[in-house]
């Protein structure tokens, strides 16, 4: 779940390193919400209510033992965060059902031992647009450009500076109000990572870090508006939306990305 830059939604604006052993705890976590969000893109397709996936969502984490984070935080109603078409982020899953042509992001993360894990995907619903298939694509790839610039003592900001521009060059735009986020035993701890701006400024990159990496991008302009709900973030200009996100730490042999699905772990 991003963190809205604008209301400054962070637990503690203090950057915590974690140890091998806590790293290791979060990959616990992040194992779970892989495996979730790998499942419930298997569930997309057309004539489906975003509230079944939620559901869904929810009982499997429950099976995993482990607890949903989104539920109940600052009041969000869900597990799960659907987001259709121009809506960026924070969708509240209801009776909706999904269309041909639409393209969906699911935003999700679990509490385990006390560590968090969050992650997001957006899936083509059927056979989609080109434009909507690159946008998914470009939001993705901008991710893993971000990630090569994750090493000790360059600054947070060669990785923002990175996405921007990976996103820009194919003519899209990076959303500014909603930015990533520390993570680790709260959901949002600092720093906040925009995916945008000017590289060699913030903190500079250390070993334990554990960061929340999620370029959130439109087709059209990165201008906000927030619907009714006090929720649900919708492009101004309703141009399509994507979002793409890892918990990753750094660690002594390099970036490792906590919330994959991992084909060593099964439940």
């Amino acid at each position: 779940m991003t963190a809205w830059q604008k209301t400054g939604r962070i637990e503690s604006a203090m950057i915590v390193l974690k140890s091998e052993t806590e790293i290791a705890m979060m990959k616990e976590s992040g194992h779970r919400v892989g495996r979730i969000l790998s499942e419930l893109r298997e569930m997309i397709k057309p004539g489906v209510e975003t509230k079944e996936l939620d559901r869904y969502a929810e009982l499997r984490t429950l099976e995993l033992r482990a607890i949903p984070a989104f539920k109940g935080y600052n009041g969000y109603p869900a597990s799960l965060c659907v987001s259709i078409n121009e809506e960026i982020v924070h969708g509240i899953p209801s009776s909706r059902r999904l269309k041909e042509g639409d393209v969906v992001s699911l935003d999700f993360g679990v509490i385990y031992n006390g560590f968090y894990g969050d992650a997001a995907i957006t899936v083509p619903v059927g056979q989609v647009s080109e434009e909507a298939r690159r946008l998914m694509d470009v939001a993705e790839k901008s991710f893993y450009r971000g990630l090569e610039q994750l090493k000790e003592n360059n600054h947070l900001s060669d990785v923002s500076a990175v996405i921007q521009a990976e996103v820009e060059k194919a003519g899209f735009s990076v959303i500014r109000d909603f930015v990533g986020h520390g993570i680790g035993r709260e959901l949002h701890e600092g720093p906040q990572i925009p995916n945008f701006g000017l590289p060699g400024h913030g903190p500079k990159l250390k070993k334990g870090m554990t960061l929340a990496i999620e370029p959130m991008i439109a087709a059209g302009s990165f201008e906000v508006e927030i619907l009714d709900d006090n929720w649900t973030a919708v492009t101004r200009d309703r141009s399509l939306a994507a979002h793409f996100e890892h918990s990753v730490a750094l660690t002594d042999t390099g970036v490792e990305i906590l919330t994959a699905d991992s084909q060593e772990w099964r439940p």
